[in-house]
């Protein structure tokens, strides 16, 4: 979590080098494209810094009021990013329906493109490591803000060919309609990181092949119990809770039983970090055909 956390801090670092840079290349242009990319990279920094504080909260242990953490902190930096993309969007569009209607010429475009497209290869290589880190630590809030980079990245690709098609052609009317579809794109983009986000906070079941995964460890190292059923999975933040039922000879002993409790809580821990298994034994008549045999 603390890898996170110093993440979303460069994160923001980073953004602000990127926002200045951006900003810098409209005010050389006057283009309204260049300004509609930096305006979303001013979303890219709020997120980030979002994406920090919420990855705090995340870290926090367990308490009497939360006695399951604080995990789902991490998908309301990702809601709040949706939120602000909405709101940087309808600025773009209504920007580019002013320019419609009175356009103006770009000046300087060489010198704004290289400095937009030198923002774009920092911001390019740091979301594609964002993404990296962020799968690799589970961590939602990290993989939105890798996300919106690398959308960003795809926005001023666009941006800059726009630009470059607007001086060539001397098409005015260009450089507002790219500013338009600059908006749709991150409207987009908002709608996925929402939808994920709002998936999380209903406790969206793991991957389908997570669940295998998991129901490949019960029947392996379960040795001494008869079956497993009702196995449930829920996201939250970086952990994945698990909750099964494990039937177990009527005979066996609560020692025995708990004995190999304790080794599948190991196992599944041990295989996904973040994992927070529960266990409930039954005795043997309670077995299902449905449930998952122990070898």
């Amino acid at each position: 979590m603390e890898r996170a956390q110093a993440a979303a801090l460069v994160s923001a670092g980073l953004g602000l080098v990127v926002l200045g840079l951006k900003f810098g290349a409209w005010w050389l242009t006057g283009s309204l494209a260049l300004y509609s990319d930096a305006l979303e990279s001013i979303v890219n920094v709020v997120a980030a810094a979002t994406a920090f504080v919420a990855l705090r909260v995340a870290a926090q242990p367990a308490d009497q009021d939360h006695p399951y953490g604080h995990h789902k902190a991490e998908y309301f930096s990702a809601v709040i990013e949706g939120a602000l993309i909405v709101v940087a969007a309808v600025m773009i569009l209504r920007d580019a329906y002013e320019a419609v209607l009175d356009p103006k010429p770009i000046d300087l475009p060489l010198l704004g493109v290289a400095v937009n497209g030198l923002a774009t290869v920092i911001n390019g290589i740091w979301g594609w490591m964002l993404l990296k880190r962020g799968r690799a630590w589970r961590s939602p809030a990290l993989i939105a803000d890798g996300r919106h980079v690398m959308a960003d990245v795809v926005t001023s690709m666009g941006v800059l060919a726009g630009v470059g098609l607007t001086t060539a052609t001397g098409w005015l009317l260009l450089d507002p309609a790219i500013a338009a579809l600059v908006a749709l794109n991150i409207l987009w983009s908002g709608w996925g990181m929402v939808r994920e986000s709002v998936n999380g906070l209903m406790d969206q079941a793991a991957a389908p092949e997570l669940l295998e995964q998991i129901r490949g460890l019960i029947s392996e190292h379960g040795v001494g119990a008869l079956e497993a059923h009702d196995v449930r999975t829920r996201h939250a933040g970086q952990a994945t809770f698990i909750d099964f039922h494990l039937v177990v000879p009527g005979e066996m002993t609560v020692a025995e039983s708990h004995e190999i409790c304790d080794r599948l809580e190991g196992v599944i821990e041990e295989a996904l970090p973040g994992a927070v298994v529960t266990i409930h034994v039954e005795p043997g008549d309670h077995a299902k055909q449905r449930g998952v045999p122990v070898l």
